[in-house]
């Protein structure tokens, strides 16, 4: 790998397949694989300093400044000292240099750290410790349990029955359930024999390296037979060991063409449009520079041809001199003197604000996460102000929007609805953090983090009530979860997905706790009494059956067969008797719906002995079938799944993040649209939509398009179109960029709200060139946009989209390694960071622990970043446009000779001592609004969107204003002092009398309109501007004081000039006329403006100041209303359950150790105690500290099937 890592990619575009044979380093060196180190770090000791000073004179002001040292450095040409030039310079690439040098440090320890990690390799036969970046492709190396996986490997074996291992990948995906991995038999048939493994010459032939986390496709040859390889049996760098003694891997893939490597797309370096549009004035800033030069040049020619042989006679031409060569050097020394309309000093304090707004964002304890004591981090620092213009957010769903937690909340039982808490005059209370939960002490099985607030529930379990108990026995046993048990009643357990693991621990809780289970049980516990149910089918739940059911047999022998699914499906399936019990709970599920929550219909039915019997042989004749297998097995169970007994209903709340959905809600005020692009189902996405109020009934419609062909897409968004937009015509905006011009599609207006969902195969057809603008208009018309099912790669395609033809901001959050490559592809990318895991932190701009803060990082970071640094560029223009332009005026009145109008040391300090803190002060400190006025009216966001506060016209008003003020304080001192005495008598108009006027009249005026642009003075900024007033003068009047005269006469000539002017009384009045005569327009420019236009921040600071500059009350964050009537019966995994392998028998069964039932009395009094809110099952409660050994758990003896991530 070279040192910029790009051989892989070359490689990478010509290698059409992987060929590999285990433990053949000789064989596969010659295909020069990229070995396992990675190398994200940029520079070494030797590269650093040419490449990065290479890199700094790109920027087109460095260049610039290092020509005019070389034009100082030449004594006919130049006025000015050359140390007014470099010391500045000098700076700048010093400061730049060593950001840029500990950010690469930073990424060099990182690398160093990942690299050394240890892991045993299988090197001629026996293990050996080694590092990660010393593993090569073809090796073959062992985890054991809590290791990360070091390489893409093709698994071998395992120390798990059916050679299973099961991984957690929440660095690729940020999801925290448990995969389930399974090694080919004939590999997993050597399992940890160091002899069998090191005689191991199997030749695998895959794809080349890709991004593709879910899929992987190849075959191993051995021992002459070919066996097809998948995703299932490949474990992926970036993935944990968890519960999995030991394994044996072959190495596919290593460092750079990992699939988590791969994922990390390509490091673009970010810059905002601020400085974009900065680069695009500069170069108009050089050219109007340039005209005038010119017309200075001119001027001296025609002077030197009119006057200049009227004093050559005192001022003798030096030899081979005439009017042109002096007007030639002229040119170039007004360059030198008029270079400060773009200051060095600008990207200094560019830099330096950028820097300070990132402390702030750092430093702030609102977005400081106590739980897991995280606080936000600025990755970056020259972002700041885009955070300020966002117009599209980006989003993953799971990890990001969600916490990946479901909670039981509600059921309905018997036409009873349980889980709201009402009080003494039935009104529905709100549930708080601060109410009594339900007291579960009389069941000491029960789950300690669960929280339930209906205590009406649990009266009724104690009661014995018949319908309720049925009710949890049905949770209890069908499932497809599995138990582990580490210790006596320390139960966790293992699901395939969060909805059933809350379901199962809920009637865990209730007194019906599932305890084990082998291929032809399960075991409960019931109230007390421990109960093992004959197992005798599973009818698996899947997308087409929404439904799952068990067949089961009580300890009494009674048959009967428990179903729960979605409710359409299940009322359907019901007896005619259920039909007023089906009504009601229609209602309940109703209800349960507008509170965004996802629902399961819970049967029944007894069976009768002699036809299960027949039925059963049928089932296994259809399921020994060769030909229309699951087509018979579908048709038995239909059969069987009718004349259901309903016993109600389950109301679970995939839990979103603390605050999304205000957040969502602030940000749409805000007008920034949100587009979630999530590897989930559609079901779950659209579930996830109305629960964040993304999606709503009070929409005018929610398109869906999921078609299978590039027409069938086509035609789906050109009817979303004109149902939006009746005779929507293609509409353009041209812009023309260095000659290329890219089509802007323009932002359209429609009438009502619309929301658009689109699939990942549809996607894959939208984003063809052909239609990429059509779906773009189609999905930028929608109020929200979901993308289900997409690929990383696709992710980032859709970011793409909208930058190459929005004129907009973009901005991209998620948590895992899917979501890295739309990270880096947005113009501002944002990890959330956790336990999900690090690879997107890693690749972000900004990161931070719960997507709530991401309204303060826009609405108040972001918006003030952008008001600060529009504000410090817009005062920075006008300041040195004003005090360049009085050197313009004044070569009219000095022959254009290239002299200066003020003290040479006036100009060194001017920009660097005399106005550089207070501009700090006010692009550091200053804020039209509180924070909490921010959020009480996010339309104040909508101006930065819009590039309202600087832009080319806000560049050209600073240009004419300062024109005026430089007309202003030129000539208002020229005519002051000419031919003016003193009190004695004495001629005050002197050239150096009139420098010292000019330079206080310029400080003063430009200091005058920085407090009138100041919006929230501090200590700080009082300080600032009232310390570098008195900095002036008494730098002033010490360096034009005799002693310095007489220790340096050539660097201080001007002896005594301010002490004689600025005694003078009309010098001060001078000054005052000045100054008003500068600030009068402004004053009355922003009078009739906020009169006859006021913008919204006027009308904010308006409120402000009819509140006495109190902050608002604090806003009430009350619940969210919905009135959803739609239903999700989708609580189940996203592929099929672990139903066959249940029953499969293929497994080693261990016995499991006696237990008691571990159950107190019942009668035991409740004790009531206010605690957290509700914390249902998740999977990231289980222990997984690695110093814990874990006895095999019946989890581990079972295969899953389509487990992909």
């Amino acid at each position: 790998m070279s040192f910029f890592g790009l051989d892989c990619v070359r490689k990478r575009e010509r290698e059409e397949e992987r060929r590999l044979k285990a433990n053949d380093r000789d064989y596969n060196l010659s295909f020069k694989y990229a070995t396992n180190a990675i190398k994200t770090s940029k520079y070494n000791a030797i590269t650093f300093l040419p490449l990065n000073l290479f890199e700094q004179f790109q920027r087109i002001a460095n260049a610039y400044f290092l020509f005019l040292l070389v034009l100082q450095v030449i004594p006919a040409i130049s006025s000015l000292s050359w140390f007014t030039t470099v010391v500045p310079l000098v700076l700048v690439l010093f400061v730049t240099a060593a950001k840029d040098a500990i950010d690469d440090i930073n990424r060099h320890r990182s690398d160093k750290k990942v690299n050394n990690r240890k892991v045993q390799v299988l090197i001629n036969g026996e293990l050996r410790s080694e590092k990660w970046l010393d593993v090569q492709v073809g090796d073959i190396i062992k985890l054991e349990n809590n290791q990360f996986v070091t390489a893409d490997l093709l698994l071998l074996s395992s120390s798990e029955p059916l050679n299973l291992v099961y991984i957690e990948t929440a660095e690729l995906d940020g999801e925290t359930n448990l995969k389930v991995k399974q090694a080919l038999t004939v590999t997993g048939d050597m399992g940890d024999s160091v002899t069998a493994l090191a005689a191991f010459n199997g030749e695998v032939r895959c794809e080349p390296p890709n991004n593709r986390l879910d899929r992987f496709t190849g075959t191993l040859s051995f021992a002459g037979q070919k066996y097809p390889l998948d995703n299932e049996k490949v474990l992926l760098r970036g993935c944990t060991l968890r519960n999995t003694e030991w394994c044996f891997g072959l190495v596919i893939f290593g460092g750079q063409e990992t699939k988590l490597m791969q994922n990390c797309g390509k490091t673009t370096f970010k810059r905002t449009s601020i400085d974009r549009l900065m680069n695009q004035l500069v170069l108009c800033i050089f050219g109007f520079l340039a005209i005038m030069c010119a017309i200075l040049a001119i001027g001296n020619y025609i002077w030197e041809l009119e006057e200049g042989s009227k004093f050559t006679v005192f001022l003798p031409r030096e030899e081979g001199v005439d009017a042109a060569f002096s007007s030639f050097l002229t040119f170039w020394s007004y360059v030198i003197i008029l270079n400060t309309v773009v200051p060095i000093s600008l990207y200094v304090s560019v830099e330096i604000i950028r820097l300070g707004n990132s402390f702030f964002i750092e430093w702030d304890r609102k977005m400081y996460y106590e739980r897991s004591d995280t606080p936000a981090e600025a990755r970056t620092t020259t972002l700041n102000e885009e955070l300020g213009q966002i117009k599209y957010i980006f989003s993953d769903k799971t990890g990001t929007l969600t916490q990946n937690i479901m909670t039981f909340n509600k059921c309905s039982i018997n036409a009873k609805s349980y889980g709201d808490v009402i009080d003494y005059s039935g009104q529905r209370l709100e549930i708080t953090e601060d109410m009594e939960s339900v007291d579960f002490s009389f069941n000491p099985l029960a789950d300690p983090k669960f929280q339930f607030y209906d205590h009406s529930l649990v009266e009724a379990v104690k009661l014995e009530n018949t319908e309720v108990h049925a009710f949890f026995r049905l949770l209890a046993l069908c499932h497809t979860v599995m138990a582990e048990e580490k210790n006596e009643g320390d139960l966790h357990y293992q699901a395939q997905s969060p909805d059933e693991g809350a379901l199962v621990t809920a009637a865990r809780n209730f007194g019906f706790v599932f305890r084990s289970r082998t291929p032809e049980s399960v075991t409960i516990v019931e109230m007390g009494t421990q109960r093992v149910y004959e197992l005798l089918a599973i009818l698996d739940f899947n997308n087409v059956r929404k439904r799952m059911s068990v067949i089961v047999r009580s300890p009494e022998g009674k048959l009967c067969l428990y179903c729960k699914g979605a409710d359409t499906i299940i009322y359907e399936r019901l007896h005619q008797s259920c039909s007023k019990l089906m009504d009601v709970t229609t209602e309940h599920l109703n209800e349960f719906a507008g509170d965004g929550l996802r629902t399961l219909a819970l049967a029944y039915k007894d069976l009768d002995e002699a036809y299960f019997k027949e039925w059963k042989q049928r089932h296994h004749e259809a399921s020994t079938a060769l030909e229309d297998r699951e087509e018979k097995l579908d048709k038995l169970s239909e059969e069987i799944e009718k004349d259901l007994m309903l016993l109600g209903a389950t109301a679970i709340e995939d839990k979103l993040q603390d605050g999304v959905a205000h957040t969502i809600e602030q940000l749409a005020k805000a007008d920034i649209k949100i587009w979630v692009l999530t590897g989930d189902k559609q079901e779950t996405a659209e579930n996830i939509g109305y629960s964040c109020n993304m999606l709503r009934e009070e929409m005018n419609e929610v398109f869906i398009v999921a078609a299978h062909s590039p027409e069938g897409v086509q035609e789906e968004l050109r009817k979303a179109r004109t149902t939006m937009k009746p005779g929507a015509e293609d509409t353009f905006v041209s812009k023309t960029i260095l000659g290329n011009t890219p089509k802007i599609v323009a932002d359209e207006t429609v009438s009502g709200e619309y929301g658009l969902v689109i699939n990942g195969h549809s996607l894959a057809y939208a984003l063809e060139p052909s239609m990429e603008v059509e779906f773009l208009r189609t999905a930028c018309m929608c109020k929200t946009v979901i993308c289900c099912r997409v690929t990383p790669l696709q992710k980032a395609q859709v970011v793409e989209l909208v930058k190459r033809y929005k004129r907009a901001v973009t901005l991209a959050i998620g948590d895992g390694a899917n979501d890295v490559s739309m990270i880096k592809a947005a113009h501002i990318g944002v990890g959330i960071s956790g336990q999900e895991g690090m690879q997107a932190v890693l690749a972000s701009d900004y990161s931070f622990a719960q997507f709530r803060f991401l309204q303060r990082l826009l609405l108040v970071h972001g918006r003030w970043s952008y008001l600060r640094m529009c504000k410090f560029l817009r005062y920075f223009f006008y300041k040195n446009f004003t005090f360049t332009l009085v050197h313009f005026w004044y070569a009219f009145f000095c022959g254009f000779s290239a002299q200066t109008v003020y003290n040479e040391w006036f100009i060194t300090l001017f920009n660097l001592v005399y106005t550089a803190l207070p501009v700090l002060g006010m692009s550091l400190f200053d804020q039209d609004v509180s924070d909490s006025w921010s959020f009480e009216y996010p339309q104040l966001y909508v101006p930065g969107q819009l590039n309202l506060y600087f832009s080319k016209t806000a560049f050209a008003k600073c240009v004419l204003h300062s024109c005026y003020c430089s007309l202003v304080l030129f000539f208002i001192p020229y005519g002051a002092m000419y031919d003016t005495v003193r009190d004695d008598g004495r001629d005050v108009a002197d050239y150096q009398s009139f420098a010292v006027l000019a330079q206080t009249c310029l400080l003063i005026a430009v200091l005058i309109q920085l407090g009138l642009d100041m919006s929230y003075w501090t200590v700080v900024n009082h300080v600032f501007v009232w310390g570098s007033l008195t900095m002036y003068f008494v730098v002033t009047f010490t360096m034009y004081s005799n002693g310095m005269y007489l220790v340096f006469t050539a660097s201080f000539p001007f002896i005594g000039s301010a002490r004689n002017s600025l005694q003078q009384l009309n010098v001060w009045l001078t000054i005052l006329l000045t100054s008003i005569l500068c600030v009068l327009p402004v004053l009355t420019h922003r009078f009739l403006l906020i009169q006859l236009q006021p913008t919204i921040n006027d009308r904010v600071r308006l409120k402000v100041l009819q509140a006495k500059a109190a902050p608002p009350p604090p806003r009430r964050r009350t619940r969210i209303q919905r009135t959803s009537t739609r239903r999700s019966g989708y609580a189940f995994s996203h592929t099929q359950g672990y139903g066959d392998l249940v029953t499969s028998r293929r497994y080693l069964h261990r016995p499991a150790k006696p237990r008691s039932s571990g159950f107190t009395p019942t009668g035991r009094s409740l004790v009531f105690n206010p605690t957290g809110r509700s914390a249902g099952y998740s999977p990231t409660e289980r222990n997984q500290s690695p110093k814990q050994e874990v006895e095999a758990t019946s989890l581990q003896m079972y295969r899953t099937r389509d487990m992909s991530f």
